[in-house]
């Protein structure tokens, strides 16, 4: 792939417009969608990874999934393809700045906003670990931050290079530091690594430090492994203790010690905040007391007062101590006195709870107390009261303020995601909400399991009013389709249409004297009935009975070849020197030996006798001793140039082969 200069059209879609980075597999650019109208962040595969089939095949796969990954706090991917000899993905572009530009920029960040964006990061990992799909390799580089800081968490699903990444220089520093130790030590993956990745990320955005850095990536990989977290509180003493605990409860070694899943490290990071919050009124208010009531009192100059007299000085001037008793009695009498005189009249207060706020109102005024209201999310109806304080029938002042608790109806929530989740599972997350479950419908889809939710209705992350019900859309599975009928076919031809189909198969031979050879005689399951496409058809092919094999020895070769044939059998031949003239051209021998059972078309070898002259080794002087084996001696020849048909060298011999 040559470098791409701005105004390059991409596949014929996507003009370049910028560069926007690289990063240790890849270049991400700003380009124009020239079919849609919309700008995309367009990632191009260097080509050293283009390159490696496996790599681009786990590329083209966890492209599509995470394709399924529809969320807001996830980046969108719209398409992917292939061109000029690598491939690429188009994607959501966001304006705005990485998270790690953030944290480099404003750190340590506020701990109220740390936690809304770490809530956001995790709502994004929680929804892809529903789905099967583990990020792997979180890490602020990999979040976008707009300008209302709003996150999303992008590179979901993109594939990893594996044990490849520990050697690419500038890739490993940037994950090497966010790496969850069963990462580190080569184990298999789970949403529990993400959950360790987002607590590194937490703990930065709290300090603005890493909690483990050194000059290698296996330095700090070994560090996550062995070495204990520092305390956030050792970088910024100001990160509360709750907070701090969540953190290092998220950066456990063992992945059974931390989050059991995003959910509870959301409600944790949730119950910290209220905490957080819940202190920030009364903290100024102290404040405000101590830099008032409590202030040091300054003499004219401004220096503190002079010093108090010694100890004997001060008794010199100290009242007797009967004096301080009467002062005490005259102070509490005059305060006796005030409070008898002025005490306003007591009422009892009025139980309005179950009114309508109108109403309730009136009655606490015509009583003579004041109200005033805190607008709740209850199921009663709206303009309801639901609580009062002081509750009815307590006695207090009159002008007292009764604080009234109204309905403003349950109020509206993001419906929460439950694709992938089984019927029970789903239904206990929406009732958690405050939402029901308004019925469940049967769905075929191929890509889910059965008994798995594949969506709901409303969608996941539409607004609803609590109390909505939601319907469940629940997989059957793949739709079945009809299975054609392959009996009476051949082999090859019941092989094809069966394939054709969408169906895989299994062959057996069983002995047939009704079906020709090679023809399918049955199928389970059978022609016509319904079966999940993809599944294994068992079809039974016909094999002739064994064949008895004929005797041909003795007989002619083409005779012999026509006996076996008409038994179906295929015939060998082989040629023997034979030196008796009878047997020329005769069988003298067969394998198998007749009588033996065998498959229909088997081999069967005949041996014909092929005639050759008998011949002795001359003598020279006549006196040789022919070598008859008993020590007799034959001339071959008795002059007339014939041999002697009646020496043993002229009787019939043959030789074939063994």
């Amino acid at each position: 792939m040559t470098e791409i200069a701005p105004d390059t059209v991409i596949d014929s879609r996507y003009k370049v417009l910028s560069r926007i980075g690289a990063g240790g597999m890849a270049e991400v650019f700003c380009a124009q969608d020239q079919s849609l109208g919309r700008k995309v962040a367009l990632k191009l595969l260097y080509e050293r990874f283009a390159s490696d089939a496996e790599f681009v095949e786990r590329f083209r796969r966890e492209a599509s999934s995470a394709a399924s990954l529809q969320h807001p706090n996830v980046v969108g991917i719209y398409d992917r393809g292939r061109w000029d000899g690598t491939y690429y993905i188009a994607m959501e572009y966001l304006p705005g700045r990485s998270l790690k530009e953030v944290i480099q920029q404003d750190a340590p960040i506020d701990h109220v906003r740390a936690i809304d964006l770490t809530i956001q990061i995790l709502k994004a990992a929680r929804f892809a670990h529903r789905r099967g799909i583990v990020h792997r390799d979180l890490k602020p580089h990999n979040v976008i931050v707009d300008d209302e800081d709003r996150a999303k968490v992008t590179d979901f699903g993109i594939a990893r290079a594996g044990a490849s990444d520990m050697t690419e220089t500038g890739s490993i520093m940037g994950t090497a530091q966010y790496l969850s130790p069963e990462q580190a030590q080569g184990h298999a993956v789970s949403p529990q690594s993400d959950l360790y990745s987002v607590g590194v990320i937490l703990f930065e955005l709290l300090t603005g430090n890493v909690p483990f850095e050194a000059e290698s990536a296996v330095t700090i990989a070994l560090k996550h492994v062995s070495e204990p977290p520092p305390a956030p509180s050792a970088f910024d003493p100001s990160v509360p203790p709750e907070l701090e605990a969540i953190v290092l409860w998220a950066l456990e070694k063992d992945p059974a010690h931390r989050p059991q899943d995003a959910d509870a490290f959301i409600q944790a990071l949730e119950q910290a905040r209220d905490q957080i919050l819940g202190r920030e009124a009364p903290g100024q208010r102290t404040a405000m007391f101590a830099a008032g009531a409590l202030a040091i009192p300054q003499a004219d100059d401004g220096a503190p007062p002079a010093e108090e007299p010694p100890d004997a000085e001060r008794s010199r001037r100290r009242p007797p101590w009967w004096a301080w008793v009467v002062a005490v009695l005259a102070v509490a009498g005059v305060v006796a006195a005030i409070v008898l005189l002025t005490r306003p009249d007591q009422v009892a207060v009025p139980n309005v709870v179950g009114q309508q706020l109108q109403a309730a109102t009136r009655r606490l005024e015509r009583d003579g107390l004041e109200w005033r209201i805190e607008n709740v999310n209850n199921d009663a109806e709206v303009g309801e009261v639901v609580d009062q304080s002081p509750r009815g029938r307590r006695r207090v002042e009159e002008g007292t303020t009764v604080t009234l608790k109204v309905s403003r109806g349950p109020g509206t929530i993001d419906v929460p995601a439950v694709d992938g989740e089984t019927v029970a599972r789903a239904t206990a997350i929406l009732q958690n909400v405050g939402l029901t479950v308004g019925g469940t419908i049967d769905q075929n889809d191929a890509s889910v399991p059965i008994g798995e939710v594949i969506r709901s209705s409303p969608r996941a992350g539409e607004n609803v009013e609590r109390g909505s019900a939601v319907k469940l859309y629940v997989s059957t599975g793949p739709a079945q389709v009809a299975v054609p009928d392959v009996v009476g076919s051949t082999r090859d031809e019941a092989i094809a249409t069966l394939t054709n189909a969408g169906f895989r198969y299994s062959t057996t031979e069983q002995e047939s004297a009704d079906a020709d050879p090679g023809d399918v005689i049955s199928q389970d399951p059978g022609g016509g009935t319904d079966a999940d496409p993809g599944s294994t058809l068992a079809i039974v092919i016909a094999r002739a009975p064994p064949v008895e094999v004929p005797s041909v020895v003795g007989s002619g070769a083409d005779d012999a070849r026509a006996a076996l044939e008409a038994r179906g059998l295929v015939v060998r031949q082989s040629p023997v020197d034979v030196t008796d003239p009878a047997q020329d051209g005769i069988v003298v021998d067969q394998r198998p030996a007749p009588g033996t059972s065998v498959a229909d078309g088997a081999p069967v070898r005949i041996f014909v006798g092929r005639f050759v002259e008998p011949t002795t080794p001359p003598d020279g002087d006549g006196d040789d001793q022919g070598d008859n084996g008993d020590g007799g001696a034959t001339d071959p020849s008795d002059g007339d140039g014939n041999a002697d048909q009646n020496g043993p060298v002229g009787r019939a011999q043959s030789r074939r082969p063994t």
